[in-house]
C-alpha cells in the first residue's frame, strides 16, 4: 500500500478531468478574437435572424458582382445583342434578320430578303433606340444593314486577284 500512496500521477478518469480543466482554463485566459467579414467585425457563432454576408447568394447576383468587379460590362452588353436578339429588336424583326458582327460600334445586320433590308433601313433609328434601351447607350452607334448575300470572289478582305473559278473540265 505504500507504493499506491507514494504515486502522485493521476490515472483514468482523474487524468481526463485534469486535461479538460487545463484546456478550459487556457481557453478562458486567451483574448477573444473577432472575425471580420466584408469589413464588419462580428462575433463568431450564431448571428441571429436577418441577412448575413455568409448566406448563400443567387447565382445571377454573384455573376453580376463579378462582371462589375472585373470591368466586363461592355463585352457582356455586346454579347447580349447576339444572345438576346429577339428581345432586343422584337420577335417580328428577329424572325427576318440576324446580327452578323459588331466592330467599333457598328452592327452589321443581315436581312432575309432585300425587301426586309429596305424596311430595316427605314427603321434604323427605332432599332438603334431599342438596342440602346436594352443593352446600353453607345454600345451600337451605327447600323449596317444588307440583304442576303451570295459568295463573291470579286471583293472582300481576303480577295485574290485573277479570273476566279472557271470550268476546268473542258
Amino acid at each position: 500500500m505504500s507504493e499506491e500512496s507514494g504515486k502522485s500521477e493521476k490515472s483514468g478518469p482523474e487524468l481526463a478531468r485534469a486535461a479538460v480543466e487545463a484546456a478550459l482554463a487556457k481557453h478562458r485566459a486567451a483574448p477573444r478574437r473577432r472575425s471580420v467579414v466584408d469589413g464588419q467585425a462580428r462575433r463568431r457563432g450564431y448571428t441571429g435572424p436577418g441577412p448575413d454576408p455568409r448566406d448563400p447568394q443567387p447565382f445571377g447576383a454573384v455573376i453580376e458582382r463579378l462582371v462589375k468587379q472585373r470591368g466586363w460590362q461592355r463585352p457582356t452588353s455586346e454579347a447580349r445583342i447576339f444572345g438576346e436578339w429577339e428581345k432586343v429588336v422584337g420577335a417580328d424583326i428577329a424572325a427576318h434578320s440576324r446580327p452578323l458582327k459588331l466592330e467599333d460600334g457598328e452592327l452589321t445586320i443581315e436581312a432575309e430578303s432585300t425587301a426586309w433590308a429596305t424596311q430595316l433601313r427605314m427603321l434604323a433609328a427605332r432599332l438603334l433606340a431599342g438596342i440602346a434601351k436594352e443593352v446600353g447607350h453607345n454600345v451600337v452607334k451605327r447600323l449596317h444593314i444588307h440583304g442576303p448575300s451570295t459568295p463573291s470572289w470579286s471583293s472582300g478582305p481576303r480577295r485574290i486577284r485573277g479570273r476566279g473559278p472557271r470550268d476546268t473540265y473542258g
